[in-house]
Order: structure tokens, then C-alpha cells, then sequence
């Protein structure tokens, strides 16, 4: 990932956080047939080694699995994101010199990657997936509602993934490459805006007395 100095987020918690809302990532790996991806939901142990390890599952039917990797696995986290009109700028009015762009937050995390079967393995990892989808709702379903012969059967159809975390490469573009006035300007009309995501990024736009909201 292209990262500029402007942009660039090395703060682990902050990494840690963008991956912990990310409300679902791509696992990417290279093969000799070409590149492979799946859309999966992944949830960062931080407890396990330098980085933390990553932790998800896909279908045993997935080739991924089966496709030996060549190097690194990459999981691709995205976080808010929003389209830039040049019209917000205060350069804009004074030159004419302006052009849109987008704001967004993303993580890219690598490591090798394993595959694995083992069924209390899957079951833990399940588990802490639900449960941390399920936990913001007033009443929370369990894996353990379910008949104990259905979730084995159910385990028998995927495949666990785990990726012990070698680095990270964070990026945070939110228009702190333009002049104060202009990031005034794009802070309002995002927050203006009648879609929910633009006005998530308008609060994550860094103005005079510092960004009004974060992660």
C-alpha cells in the first residue's frame, strides 16, 4: 500500500483499533495459479506474539486453503470512507487548482498464514467471532444454542485461519495534506451530508482544536 508520510499511522493501538472495527476484511494470498481472496470476518488476538495474531475461518469448498501460498498472506482492513468534492475547498474559489479525492482509513496486516482443522480449534474460534458480533445486542445468541451435533456439523464445512502478524502498514488519509481552511471546509460538509458514512469521516477530519472524534 502506497503510503505517503502525511498519511502514514504507526500507533499500534490505533492500528488495533481500525482493525477491531473493521466489520470485515479480505484475506489475500498470492499462489502459483494467481491470487487468491476471500471477504471474512477476522478478529486480532493481541495477546499472541510482538503483533498479535489474526484468527478467522472459510468453506472447505474455498480453494484458498488448498493453494499452497507463495510468501505472506495480506488481510486488508477498511475503515470510514468518503468522497471529496474540490467545491469545499477554499483554494478552490482562490485559484481554481483543485480536484476530488477520497478519505479513508485502511490496515494492511501480513504474515504467514495457516490452515488448520481441528475441531476445538474451530469451535474457539467461532465462538469468539459471535460472540463479538452478538455482544452489542440486548440479548446476545451463543454458539451453545444451537444443538451440539449441528455445530459439529457445521465444523466440518470450513477451515481455520491464522496469521501470526509480522507488520503492519496503517494509513490514514483524512485530508491533513491541505491547508486548514480547506479541511474546515470538508469537515462541514461531510458532517452535512445526509449519508450516515460521510458524516463519520467529517468527525474524523483533523481541524483547529484537533479531530472531533476518533477511534
Amino acid at each position: 500500500m502506497y503510503v505517503p508520510p502525511a498519511f502514514r499511522d504507526d500507533d499500534l493501538d490505533n492500528i488495533r483499533a481500525n482493525v477491531r472495527s473493521a466489520r470485515l476484511a479480505n484475506l489475500v494470498t498470492a499462489t502459483a495459479d494467481g491470487p487468491l481472496a476471500t471477504p471474512l470476518p477476522l478478529f486480532l488476538e493481541e495477546t499472541e506474539g510482538e503483533r498479535g495474531v489474526l484468527y478467522g475461518h472459510v468453506a472447505r469448498a474455498n480453494p484458498q486453503w488448498n493453494s499452497p501460498p507463495i510468501g505472506e498472506a495480506l488481510a486488508i482492513f477498511t475503515g470510514p470512507d468518503a468522497y471529496v468534492t474540490p467545491s469545499w475547498y477554499a483554494t478552490k474559489q482562490e485559484t481554481g487548482k483543485a480536484v476530488p479525492t477520497w478519505n479513508y482509513i485502511a490496515v494492511h496486516a501480513y504474515g504467514p498464514v495457516e490452515f488448520f482443522h481441528d475441531p476445538e480449534r474451530l469451535l474457539e474460534v467461532v465462538t469468539r467471532l459471535t460472540n463479538i458480533q452478538e455482544k452489542p445486542r440486548a440479548k446476545p445468541w451463543t454458539v451453545d444454542e444451537a444443538p451440539a451435533d449441528f455445530v459439529a456439523a457445521q465444523l466440518r464445512g470450513i477451515v481455520g485461519v491464522r496469521i501470526p502478524v509480522t507488520r503492519f502498514e496503517g494509513k490514514r488519509k483524512m485530508s491533513q495534506n491541505r491547508p486548514e481552511a480547506d479541511r474546515t471546509r470538508v469537515a462541514a460538509g461531510l458532517t452535512a451530508s445526509e449519508d450516515p458514512r460521510d458524516r463519520e469521516v467529517g468527525l474524523l477530519i483533523p481541524v483547529e482544536g484537533g479531530e472531533r472524534s476518533s477511534n
